[in-house]
């Protein structure tokens, strides 16, 4: 039973990381109408870069995490409005190989500026052992897990009460008609596009500090992508919610089945709850009429 429990947490941990990947997901696809397939490398590019900024000065755990969601939101505004914005208007194919061609860019950046050996991202008492019974968890797992509940938190409060969150909705419903009521749609996918960014940012940083610090870290757009299709693309809290089952799901696998079966679990489940559902388990079914 102990054992059960352990995949368990360390599962929660690791769908934690993903869940923050799949809301950012979610964030864009409800502003924009399209998928950023370079979410993954966005968190890495942010990860590289606050390991690096940890190093130089000595920055603590509070402060990394800070400075790793700082950059993330600063570079995913410089990619909305450099790569993004003046694809406004374009087929949403031509704009999704946009993001894939951009992804390709800054993993071969990261490459070329750190290398590919990996690295230790070494954190003040993100190693220190938090005991529950008799299942231990580290202190950064922990800390992912209440992180990324506090963005569910976060972006509820966001979208239902804020002003600008109910302009994006507006904006995710019907563009034309957000636009003629004044909402300005361009300020709204950038500040999508900052916060998805943001998003990763504090994944990658996470994963770097629990798992270290590589440029595989890029996979991490992948295998949240599944959280995103359960949850559904529109739903940015059930994404994020998603992504603990998923990780949930994935240590079970390869816990008690053979591991070359955990890499393939999240996409076995997603085709068989789109068979049911196909617009996720919290998206909303959008009725056509022609």
């Amino acid at each position: 039973m102990s054992y059960f429990i352990e995949l368990v947490i360390s599962g929660l941990a690791v769908g934690a990381i993903y869940g923050l990947v799949a809301m950012g997901f979610a964030v864009i696809y409800k502003a924009t109408g399209i998928v950023n397939f370079a979410q993954g490398e966005m968190g890495m590019l942010s990860a590289y870069t606050a390991w690096s900024i940890a190093v130089t000065f000595g920055t603590g755990a509070v402060a990394t995490v800070l400075v790793a969601v700082l950059i993330g939101a600063l570079l995913g505004l410089v990619c909305e409005r450099l790569v993004m914005r003046p694809m406004l208007g374009e087929p949403v194919l031509s704009v999704v190989l946009v993001t894939v061609g951009l992804a390709v860019v800054l993993r071969s950046l990261v490459t070329m500026v750190w290398g590919a050996a990996p690295h230790k991202f070494e954190v003040a008492g993100a190693d220190t052992i938090v005991r529950f019974a008799d299942v231990g968890m580290r202190a950064s797992q922990l800390a992912v897990v209440a992180v990324l509940l506090l963005a569910l938190a976060g972006f509820w409060f966001f979208l239902r009460r804020s002003r600008f969150g109910v302009a994006m909705r507006a904006v995710a419903a019907d563009e034309k008609t957000a636009r003629l009521m004044g909402v300005s749609t361009a300020r709204v996918q950038a500040v999508a596009w900052a916060a998805a960014s943001g998003l990763a940012a504090l994944a990658g940083a996470f994963f770097a500090v629990i798992y270290g610090l590589a440029p595989t870290i890029f996979e991490l757009g992948l295998k949240a992508f599944p959280a995103t299709v359960l949850g559904g693309f529109d739903a940015v809290l059930g994404s994020g919610f998603s992504g603990l089952v998923i990780g949930v799901l994935e240590n079970l696998v390869g816990g008690y089945l053979p591991s070359t079966l955990k890499e393939i679990a999240g996409f076995v489940l997603i085709l068989v709850v789109l068979m049911v559902r196909p617009f996720g388990l919290f998206g909303e079914k959008r009725i056509e009429r022609v």
